[in-house]
């Protein structure tokens, strides 16, 4: 899946500008960058959710994905947005069955592979246990899972993700950004997401796209990109990159006023 010239305005105000990106098959691309910088906005305009002023966009060298149906770009294309709310009455597997819309014959009536679909999508997602429980009895990170199903039961080739561990623990955040790297790893699929965790976006991108006032700033591997002198720049504290000893990826520190021990003695004093 690639983007070019995407350019979405509110309210006649251009809040991305010319953005550019590729979602590759096997890979995570990570999109960060400070609040209000673009990054739900260039996701959404790519899940055709947010209509851009101007954009190309291309699901392959044959396919321009501005031409499909809802329907023809919803077989190739999944988000995971953000705020879902918990429906009540229904199992986690009517609400995993839902990702099936695209497939389904006009009146819902036959769904060929949807049963194994959505029982691929439950396991892959360690929610098969859990099938046939209420969803209004999950906890945030279940439920999470359960919406993350939904999108895999789709059978897409995109995966987007719209800030998914936004309001989950720790243990949570951990097993949404593993499951992310295994759906590229193991299964293919171009995952794009929208993280605020610098340090996360690090340990499981492939790519990191850095977004700053609706503008692409930065685009390649982690290292490239998560820079102390452009983060510093861009988010407009400071913040300083070293490799974490233990997993070997890029570890960020922003260094507040009172944040540095040697600072607050030589105040101190």
């Amino acid at each position: 899946m690639s983007a070019t010239d995407v350019t979405v305005a509110y309210d006649g105000v251009d809040v991305v500008h010319g953005a550019a990106m590729t979602l590759r098959p096997g890979e995570v691309t990570v999109l960060v960058g400070p609040n209000g910088s673009g990054k739900s906005t260039l996701l959404r305009a790519l899940a055709r959710l947010q209509r851009p002023r101007t954009a190309t966009l291309t699901l392959d060298a044959d396919t321009d994905g501005l031409a499909l149906s809802p329907r023809e770009f919803a077989r190739s294309v999944a988000l995971l947005t953000q705020g879902r709310p918990t429906p009540s009455g229904l199992t986690v597997r009517d609400v995993v069955e839902f990702g099936r819309y695209p497939y389904r014959s006009r009146w819902g009536k036959t769904d060929p592979g949807g049963k194994e679909a959505v029982d691929r999508a439950l396991a892959m997602t360690d929610m098969s246990g859990l099938a046939e429980r209420g969803v209004e009895h999950l906890s945030g990170g279940q439920l999470q899972r359960v919406w993350l199903a939904g999108c895999l039961a789709q059978e897409t080739g995109v995966l987007l993700l719209d800030e998914p561990t936004n309001h989950l623990d720790l243990r949570y955040q951990v097993e949404l950004l593993d499951l992310m790297r295994d759906l590229a790893d193991g299964h293919g699929i171009a995952v794009g997401a929208v993280l605020h965790d610098l340090d996360q976006a690090a340990a499981v991108a492939d790519r990191i796209v850095l977004l700053c006032d609706g503008r692409v700033i930065g685009d390649g591997d982690p290292e490239a990109v998560l820079t102390a002198e452009r983060l510093t720049e861009t988010y407009g504290i400071r913040i300083e990159v070293d490799t974490d000893p233990l997993t070997g990826h890029l570890r960020t520190r922003a260094i507040g006023r009172h944040h540095s021990r040697s600072e607050r003695l030589t105040t101190q004093s």
